[in-house]
């Protein structure tokens, strides 16, 4: 938004017009002992040129290099359209629409949003948004203990899978909750959670079931035997879903017999640039039946009574609303501008062009898996099919190979033994539709280099096995 001062001959007509000699003077009653003398901490102010330069030249510190980290984080072509639009000052400086008949652009493109969120779920109900992917399936975990009226243990199924951030994050809001997070260890040959697996937790008292689909090593999920084994149990199914996904793969509201009950999950993909790590916004549908217990707002389209189409919130259980004892949260939100960045972009992109850009990714990351495996000492880690990104296996130690990267500006993935010990130089590798052909070979080239590298530094070398 561009910024316009005022002038002094405006700042006077202001003050004119309110009585008051100075700025200063709105100040008064402020005693003048608690009131800062000088700024000297503060450097002198700079021109919009010097401000612009200096912005820049910390901009190009990150650099922009060729990326192939994924791990819920994903760099997609935003259409330029799309924060044109959204940066517009209608958008830009649109806050909470508490007041319905000043804010009906905003709370329509609210309503817009829930519908998209729906259709891509195959959900009944949307709120209006949440902080992040971590903090919704927080809320999600809260919202399926207050849901499950059945079950008093306040146990949780936490597949070790889901991604590492969006675990520690919910444990820490929920554990002092009297909710326990209950970890379910993943296949150690395809990188899922089995169904056999459960069979130890039959007939016990369990709240909810969380199923990441695709989980965090990229691998998919049998998301219907899974969920379907919830159901037959008592337990309610928390989906955590990469909507770029969900073009391509079953929605869902469709897992098992009857979908899954409440699903959440990162909005980034849609529209939102990385911009050095944030913000992001999370979105969380579920069924109409638990639509009560849902954090946040929800906005509905109604006739006032004219006969005239209007929007309203119809759904805001938050403590600023209610008796806090009531709320469903106490710490979500809508982030609005994102809202706004995602709705533009899924609708300019509509369904068709959301399905090419999942089958891009998916068909990238495969070109980019076959041509880093073309050697003796990287493989596939898990052996179940994947989406948007995959975990690499290395037969020499990792740490060597990926840090000469850096030097020729290229981020060549995620190392999984930060959050698993037990993967120790295995590479989560991801490439969207932002890549092409010549950057996979590129990468390709530059790891086989280095393997060459390595292995004559380290010889012998056990290739990798077959």
């Amino acid at each position: 938004m561009p910024f316009i001062p005022h002038t002094d001959a405006e700042v006077r007509d202001m003050l004119d017009a309110i009585g008051v000699v100075s700025i200063e003077d709105l100040f008064d009653e402020i005693p003048r002992n608690l009131r800062t003398r000088s700024l000297d901490g503060i450097p002198a102010g700079m021109s919009e040129q010097e401000i612009g330069r200096l912005m820049h030249q910390r901009a190009e510190q990150d650099g922009r290099p060729l990326c192939f980290i994924g791990a819920g984080a994903y760099e997609h072509h935003i259409p330029a359209a799309v924060w044109e639009i959204t940066t517009r000052g209608e958008f830009y400086s649109a806050y909470t629409p508490y007041q319905a008949e000043a804010s009906q652009g905003t709370l329509q493109l609210i309503y817009e949003f829930q519908t998209m969120m729906t259709r891509l779920t195959a959900m009944e109900v949307s709120n209006a948004s949440l902080y992040d992917g971590a903090s919704g399936l927080a809320e999600a975990t809260l919202m399926a203990v207050r849901a499950n009226r059945k079950s008093k243990s306040g146990r949780v199924l936490m597949p070790v899978s889901v991604h590492p951030h969006y675990r520690k994050t919910t444990d820490t809001i929920v554990r002092n909750q009297a909710i326990s997070l209950v970890e379910l260890p993943y296949d150690q040959q395809g990188g899922h959670v089995t169904p056999e697996s459960l069979a130890q937790y039959e007939g016990e008292d369990i709240t909810a079931l969380v199923i990441a689909q695709p989980n965090f090593f990229g691998v998919l999920e049998e998301v219907d035997a899974l969920t379907d084994w919830a159901h037959r149990n008592g337990i309610l199914v928390i989906a955590v879903v990469n909507p770029t996904s969900l073009a391509l793969l079953k929605p869902p509201g469709e897992w098992g017999e009857t979908g899954a009950d409440i699903v959440c999950g990162e909005g980034q993909p849609l529209g939102v640039p990385l911009s050095s790590g944030g913000p992001y916004f999370g979105f969380m549908c579920c069924k109409k039946e638990y639509v009560r217990q849902m954090p946040g707002r929800i906005v509905g389209r109604t006739l006032d009574r004219d006969g005239r189409e209007g929007y309203t919130l119809t759904l805001q259980a938050r403590e600023q609303h209610i008796r806090r004892s009531k709320a469903t949260s106490n710490i979500c939100t809508n982030q609005g501008l994102l809202v706004t960045a995602a709705t533009i972009h899924m609708s300019l992109l509509g369904a068709e062009g959301l399905e090419h850009v999942a089958a891009s990714c998916h068909a990238n990351t495969r070109r980019l898996v076959e041509l880093l495996t073309a050697n003796d000492f990287v493989k596939p880690r898990f052996n179940r099919p994947y989406f948007h990104e995959c975990a690499l296996e290395f037969s020499i130690p990792l740490k060597g190979v990926i840090r000469p990267f850096s030097a020729h500006n290229l981020l060549p993935g995620y190392e999984l033994e930060q959050e698993y010990p037990e993967l120790k130089n295995h590479l989560l590798v991801c490439a969207t539709e932002t890549k092409t052909e010549a950057d996979l070979q590129l990468y390709a080239d530059h790891l086989n280099r280095m393997l060459e590298k390595q292995t004559k530094a380290d010889c012998p070398v056990q290739p990798k096995m077959a």
